[in-house]
């Protein structure tokens, strides 16, 4: 036990032997059994608090450096740029991007009205900042910004109704707005300026603008609010531009989105826009085109021809056909001919957009590719010069105002003349229509200062035609008659049926 008890008063003599340093670079403690501080030396308490407090932050700046944005190294988003120093501007644009992060309900307009008006205010703080400072993003403030994004613009839309039409389609829908656009705009906005930072890298941007976001960027194209859809196709022609590793992507997946349009829903609210990317697109093929575009060609775009929607997105077709044309003349029979296969025998609205499609495309075809599809061609056209639908008929006949195109009809005028001479002679002679009436009389009078024999020729034929065609009708008519005369007349009830029915010379009710 004695020795037990020296043992601790020995440690404290050897301990007591050891030189101690200065209290300015150590603190110091009492080492009473309350533990409290020497209240009689304040100046070496104050150095103690001093020192804590130096480590302290010498330990969050560790973290901060691993953990950039946790912590309380994160400036207040709320703050503004112009009362942070430049080298934390990057620091608060990350603060007010995560702040932007949060999305709230639209479709109850007082809910959160407050934290509303607050995010649309940072909002037009980052955009003000991106649009008038020449900055350089870090990879954590471009991770934010694409985060931030896709946390507002990705989002489902509410199921389309089974009797519902594409956007555009009647004249009689509105369209319908996003209530949340107040937030959207100014996102895309900032979308738009980020992508077009002069500054900005590529290489290092395509780790977050990747596949999965232009999946989801591709599918907002059926929104229905046409606003979103012109921010989007800026967006959309922006990063094509810009990202040329996602150029391939960017084609299948818009091939895609028209090929379930084309053979499945027949319901798509963004394909004019999506065209309209194209339009440019196309125009920058190198020559010769690729077996890709010229599959994109036959497989989605002519058909699109199909699809009773085609009014909302013609024109942009249109330009797209007319690209590949001039891009490769050669392709224009193909197109023809693909017209031809989807032409609308019974809607004459569509059939006025063919006509209008078809006199461009005749404008740019050379006379090797002419020959191939005349054939046709006019038998088409030929239906629809003596169309009952008078707006068909004047259409058709307008092909030769155009001086090509009657350039390339008088000059194959052996093969198209007796094709159509028929359609011109009836309207010549038959049709309610005094416009088309007119018209006709002007376009048999071109074949006659042209070629005078070969109309008095087609006239010959005409006459024989109409001729045998009397006669067969004749001879139909006489049947026809034979047939109900023996039918009527050699009818006799059995003797002994039902009475009220005998009769001599009973007639059949039934009709034959």
């Amino acid at each position: 036990m004695a020795a037990n008890s020296t043992l601790p008063t020995m440690l404290k003599q050897i301990l007591a032997k050891i030189p101690r340093k200065s209290t300015k670079s150590n603190p110091t403690y009492s080492e009473g059994n309350n533990s409290t501080p020497d209240v009689n030396n304040n100046g070496s308490f104050t150095n103690t608090c001093n020192v804590i407090s130096s480590r302290l932050n010498v330990v969050k700046k560790m973290s901060s450096s691993i953990f950039p944005t946790s912590g309380n190294d994160m400036i207040q988003p709320h703050l503004p740029f112009k009362d942070v120093q430049n080298s934390d501007k990057i620091k608060l644009l990350i603060s007010k991007l995560n702040l932007c992060s949060n999305i709230y309900d639209f479709n109850d307009q007082d809910k959160d009205s407050i934290a509303k008006d607050q995010k649309r205010q940072v909002l037009i703080e980052i955009l003000d900042f991106l649009v008038s400072e020449s900055i350089k993003l870090t990879e954590p403030a471009m991770s934010a910004i694409c985060k931030m994004c896709g946390a507002n613009i990705f989002r489902e839309f509410p199921p389309k109704p089974n009797g519902c039409s594409p956007r555009g389609e009647s004249e009689d829908d509105d369209p319908w707005f996003d209530p949340a656009w107040t937030h959207l705009q100014l996102v895309y906005e900032i979308l738009l300026r980020f992508i077009s930072f002069s500054s900005l890298d590529p290489k290092i941007a395509k780790n977050y603008i990747d596949h999965s976001f232009l999946l989801k960027l591709l599918n907002l194209f059926d929104s229905e609010d046409p606003r979103e859809l012109e921010c989007l196709k800026s967006v959309l022609h922006r990063i094509y531009g810009k990202f040329m590793v996602h150029r391939p992507f960017i084609r299948t997946g818009v091939s895609n989105i028209i090929y379930k349009f084309i053979f499945e829903t027949e319901k798509h609210n963004g394909i004019a826009e999506l065209l309209e990317i194209f339009g440019s697109v196309i125009s920058g093929f190198a020559l010769p085109l690729k077996k890709e575009h010229k599959m994109f060609l036959t497989r989605a775009l002519i058909p699109l021809h199909k699809p009773k929607s085609i009014g909302v997105y013609h024109h942009q077709l249109t330009y797209c056909v007319v690209q590949f044309i001039e891009k490769e003349p050669k392709l224009t029979s193909v197109v023809i001919n693909g017209l031809l296969k989807y032409w609308p025998v019974t809607n004459s609205q569509k059939q006025l957009m063919f006509l209008s499609e078809l006199e461009e495309l005749l404008e740019l075809i050379r006379t090797d590719e002419f020959e191939k599809i005349m054939v046709p061609l006019f038998r088409r056209i030929s239906c629809c010069l003596d169309s009952y639908h008078f707006q068909v008929a004047e259409r058709a006949h307008f092909l030769w105002n155009n001086e090509h195109i009657r350039h390339l009809i008088m000059c194959n005028r052996q093969v198209i003349m007796p094709i159509v001479f028929s359609s011109l002679q009836r309207n010549s002679k038959s049709h309610w229509n005094r416009t088309v009436l007119n018209l006709t009389q002007n376009v048999l009078k071109m074949f006659q200062e042209v070629d005078e024999p070969l109309v008095l020729s087609c006239q010959g034929k005409f006459e024989e035609e109409k001729s045998t065609t009397t006669v067969v009708a004749e001879r139909r008519r006489l049947t026809w008659e034979h047939l109900e005369e023996v039918a009527g007349g050699g009818f006799r009830p059995v003797v002994g049926s039902v009475s009220g029915l005998e009769k001599t010379n009973a007639t059949c009710v039934v009709s034959c």
